[in-house]
């Protein structure tokens, strides 16, 4: 297996006003992110995955991969309420030419052990050969933890990896020590701690500020990994600040929409319930981008 290597941001999906998927803007994004990172996790949190349908979230994978650079590394998160739809999606996924598949266990409902070990590997059983299946662990936003133990069972049974999004450096270590190997991989979910992953092991992240600043990940990641400390940790406190900012509009992820705006990449919409950023928050954010001198 080909592990993950670099910047690979969780992209957002546009919609439009009236909250149908933006293909026009979609594929303006992918064409933006593409030449400047590694690979593109979609359909995740940040891009609204669990609030679209079936055949939205495979057309966002479709447009993505067509119109993504070759090298260009595409994961798809394929989780769902039930295990139908994950299995589903992550069978399209293999169909559309994607690289890997990730999925979060199953939300709303809290499972146990043996329910979530049946969950992962009845769609990795699925799957088969025909794409790399990794455990998405949000705990905040699937509702629960996924043990440790279950883990390393679904190892055994043919996970591919963890993209580890706990925003926890202690438990990205016990992954590092107890799982990874030759045939495992590990992703960070977050920009926030890239230097203290890379120094247990890390070898790709997933930026949710790399959507809007791709260029700033790629250079925080390139001086870590080139052994130049000094710039990367100047890269860090500027990124991690950067993260600051992104809360004036209540969440990253919607302040990844204004500022893609206010960098000119593209103007659309959060799907709904969400609401996208107020002309104040905007303005507050442009702002702050001045100040710390980005824009």
């Amino acid at each position: 297996m080909k592990k993950l290597k670099g910047v690979v941001p969780p992209m957002i999906t546009p919609f439009d006003e009236e909250g149908r998927l933006d293909e026009y803007n979609l594929q303006k994004l992918v064409e933006y992110l593409s030449p400047k990172v590694d690979g593109l996790f979609i359909c995740g949190s940040y891009g609204c995955g669990p609030l679209m349908t079936l055949q939205e979230r495979k057309r966002v994978a479709e447009v993505v991969k067509k119109y993504s650079a070759p090298d260009t590394k595409i994961v798809v998160h394929t989780g769902a309420l039930t295990t139908k739809e994950t299995t589903e999606l992550t069978l399209h996924a293999a169909e559309a030419g994607c690289d890997a598949a990730a999925a979060v266990g199953p939300y709303y409902f809290h499972y146990g052990d043996e329910e979530l070990i049946r969950y992962y590997s009845d769609v990795i059983e699925a799957a088969g050969e025909r794409i790399p299946f990794y455990a998405y662990h949000n705990p905040k936003f699937q509702g629960y933890e996924t043990s440790l133990n279950v883990m390393k069972q679904l190892k055994n049974v043919g996970l591919s990896g963890i993209k580890d999004a706990t925003f926890d450096l202690m438990n990205y270590a016990v992954y590092e020590r107890e799982l990874v190997d030759d045939n495992f991989d590990l992703a960070l979910g977050t920009e926030a701690l890239w230097i203290s992953a890379h120094a247990l092991g890390c070898r790709a992240y997933i930026p949710g500020i790399g959507n809007v600043f791709p260029e700033l990940c790629k250079e925080m990641f390139d001086a870590s990994m080139d052994g130049e400390k000094a710039k990367a940790r100047d890269l860090q406190f500027l990124i991690n600040k950067l993260r600051d900012i992104m809360y004036l509009a209540g969440s990253t992820q919607l302040a990844i929409y204004a500022i893609a705006e206010i960098r000119d990449i593209m103007a659309a919409h959060p799907r709904r319930p969400f609401l996208p950023p107020s002309a104040g928050e905007k303005e507050a954010i442009k702002e702050a981008l001045k100040e710390l001198g980005v824009i």
